[in-house]
């Protein structure tokens, strides 16, 4: 597998507005997962990391502060109703261990340090970062609502066009 995460060269200056800074992450984490076709469940797990890190060491700061989270950052996003295999009647249990044993750990670490050195590098405030991962967990979260059964977690993530 090719280890050269797609994309520009080099990261916006950590001095560069924000919206830049998540462009270039919004481009580098999309341009991986449709290169490498990557499943919506090895997309997910890696997501999870990043919101549980950073709303962890967010939730601790504001703690340290007197303050709360906002639940649009302590919490994932509601998914809408009638989106999820168990509402419209299906079964939805799979076999936990046997999906994670088919995950490319490979693919995941290449994905996840292309998250973490966009974050590091471009020194994305946290509080931005962990409302942009909000946002692709609650894509990922309702393509695996949807899920009706084993393979359908390894399908490749798909993006609405105004994502």
């Amino acid at each position: 597998m090719d280890t050269e995460p797609p994309g520009p060269e080099s990261p916006p200056s950590a001095d560069a507005p924000t919206a830049s800074k998540l462009l270039f992450l919004q481009e580098r984490m999309v341009n991986f997962t449709q290169q490498y076709s990557m499943p919506v469940v090895e997309v997910s797990l890696v997501l999870s990391k990043y919101t549980k890190q950073i709303s962890t060491h967010l939730s601790a700061h504001a703690a340290e502060q007197g303050e709360e989270l906002p639940e649009r950052l302590s919490q994932p996003w509601p998914l809408g109703t009638g989106d999820s295999a168990a509402d419209v009647g299906q079964d939805t249990e799979f076999a936990l261990e046997k999906v994670l044993d088919m995950v490319d750990g490979d693919r995941i670490d290449i994905f996840d340090t292309i998250i973490r050195n966009v974050i590091n590098e471009c020194e994305l405030p946290l509080t931005d970062a962990l409302l942009f991962m909000r946002e692709w967990e609650h894509l990922v979260r309702s393509q695996l609502a949807g899920a009706s059964g084993p393979g359908s977690l390894f399908s490749p993530v798909e993006f609405p066009d105004d994502f």
